[in-house]
């Protein structure tokens, strides 16, 4: 009865041990796959430091490249600093243009309180208004050149006259016919002076 319920016989004995085979080939497949992960990432772990260390610069390029770094660094420094200067600049010399053209009108008080009867109440009033502009325009920088007795300066000085004067050392400025100007320190216009010749030349 036994070999009844167990058709096949030998056969039934048979499957059972493929069973059991299999179930253990399994395991040992999963095992093996296992190591063989592990050794697959501990290759490419190796490989990779490998190819790291293959293509670290060598201690001189290093060194370059921190040059590089720094003279880029003090580039940059310079070009913030040159940048910072002319914005100064040009704030401080943006009034440039308007004050150009504001001198013949400086230049229009002057000769009017030339004119003017000094003391008078229209040379007080002239005086007053020319004082009160000249001093706006002095807040932002501007200088007038109307020194005479001095030696004529081409830089800042032009001849529109000369006259002989024996008494004063040659090239000497004896007069200003117009005043010139600086804005802080550039010039916005040359001062118009006559100019002494004859003298002796103490004064180049």
């Amino acid at each position: 009865m036994a070999d009844e319920k167990r058709p096949g016989g030998n056969g039934s004995d048979d499957d059972s041990y493929v069973l059991e085979d299999t179930s253990e080939s399994i395991e040992d497949l999963e095992h093996e796959m296992e190591i063989a992960a592990q050794e697959a990432a501990d290759s490419t772990a190796t490989r990779r430091a490998k190819a790291a260390a293959a293509e670290a610069p060598p201690a001189q390029e290093q060194i370059d490249y921190k040059d590089r770094y720094l003279r880029t660094l003090a580039d940059f420094e310079n070009f913030r600093k040159r940048a910072e200067r002319e914005k100064q600049d040009f704030f401080k010399y943006a009034l440039g243009g308007l004050l150009k053209e504001l001198l013949p009108v400086l230049d229009n008080f002057d000769r009017a309180l030339e004119h003017a009867a000094e003391g008078d109440d229209f040379h007080r009033g002239v005086l007053l208004i020319y004082k009160q502009l000249f001093d706006a325009l002095k807040k932002h920088g501007l200088r007038p050149i109307e020194e005479s007795g001095v030696p004529f300066d081409p830089k800042i000085h032009e001849a529109v006259v000369r006259e002989e004067n024996p008494s004063v050392p040659s090239h000497t400025v004896v007069a200003i016919l117009q005043k010139g100007y600086f804005l802080h320190d550039r010039l916005l216009r040359p001062a118009m002076v006559k100019v002494a010749v004859g003298g002796s030349e103490e004064a180049r």
